[in-house]
């Protein structure tokens, strides 16, 4: 008897590896924000070597945790993008259904866009702004919150035009849509003293309160496709939409973003950290899969690599913001050694 477990206990990794093997491309999904960035390096990566040019679906990045978490094998992606960090809880989710193995990838930084067609005006925002405008219940006296009653910007601010407040952005299973609550929507929450305070008393209250976007048709979900959102501001000049600047970058013929606190999402401005609406963003890579889908480490190295996101990589081209050197030499280490992901 106890033979026979031990065998099977061999056969199991093997029948893993056989699994994954039966597929020849590696499969890639996640972020919409980073969806480009992999894109592009995916296309050169099929250009200059003998692999097969890579999948890569645009998914969100809580969306493509979830399909990286649920397991490891044939039917299970190799490498999921993210416009966030990994969630503790998404690392013991991975952890539960086997994917043991994680390896954390930091590609660069990225700003958030609050931006309208240029058939109109340039609006000068702050993030106390954006918070009035979009947030479901606002403060109304210390201590009391109401629901949002706001119709027009006008209404927020009274040096903002007279439109109606009506704004194109991601769901919640984007990680985009994370940063945008935490940087831009508590950015401004917390500009009310008293709110700031009950951080400490009670956090949790806290974050429902400066996180939660409201639902009467001011915020509209539009979907992981950030160049629909392009488009229907296209269509729609008074309306602002939320996304990250590499498709501000892209479309900079049709479309502007706000200043945000007095400063413009420019490639500068967010290098610099002076942009007050900017993030991270990474990649995860299953090692299970490594050296049984062919081309991951290959793939990885092409990422990694200077002519990709350093400062003159052709990343840089479709908006990505690089990281100091230094940072890039401990990601590329990092990511070569293919080191466990610490949290």
């Amino acid at each position: 008897m106890i033979k026979t477990v031990i065998r099977l206990a061999a056969i199991v990794p093997l029948a893993i590896a056989a699994e994954a093997s039966a597929r020849d491309q590696i499969r890639i999904v996640g972020s919409s924000t980073v969806f480009p960035f992999a894109t592009a390096v995916a296309e050169e990566f099929g250009k200059t070597t003998s692999f097969k040019t890579p999948v890569v679906e645009s998914t969100g990045s809580g969306g493509g945790l979830k399909l990286f978490c649920a397991g490891v094998g044939v039917n299970h992606p190799d490498v999921t993008n993210a416009s966030r960090r990994i969630k503790k809880s998404e690392v013991d989710r991975c952890h539960k259904n086997g994917v043991a193995g994680i390896v954390e990838v930091k590609v660069g930084y990225d700003g958030i866009v609050v931006a309208n067609s240029k058939k109109t005006g340039q609006l000068q925002l702050t993030r106390r702004d954006i918070f009035l405008a979009l947030a479901k219940n606002i403060p109304a006296g210390e201590g009391k919150w109401v629901p949002n009653p706001h119709k027009t910007w006008k209404d927020v601010n009274a040096s903002l035009p007279a439109t109606k407040i009506e704004v194109l952005g991601p769901p919640p299973t984007s990680g985009t849509r994370d940063a945008f609550a935490e940087l831009a929507l508590e950015g401004g929450c917390k500009t009310f003293k008293w709110v700031k305070a009950m951080k400490k008393k009670d956090k949790k209250a806290y974050k429902a309160a400066c996180h939660t976007v409201r639902e009467d048709g001011a915020y509209i979900e539009a979907g992981e496709n950030d160049n629909l959102i392009v488009q229907k501001l296209e269509a729609n000049p008074n309306a602002l939409g939320v996304f990250g600047f590499s498709f501000l970058d892209q479309n900079a013929d049709k479309i502007q973003g706000s200043l945000v606190d007095g400063k413009a999402p420019t490639f500068e401005n967010i290098a610099d950290g002076n942009y007050p609406v900017s993030r991270p963003l990474y990649f995860y890579v299953k090692k299970a899969h490594v050296g049984v889908v062919p081309g991951i480490k290959e793939y990885v190295a092409e990422f990694t690599s200077d002519k990709a996101w350093g400062d003159e990589g052709y990343l840089t081209d479709k908006g990505l913001i690089p990281m100091p050197m230094d940072e890039r030499k401990m990601f590329r280490s990092n990511s070569a050694n293919l080191e466990n992901l610490s949290m």
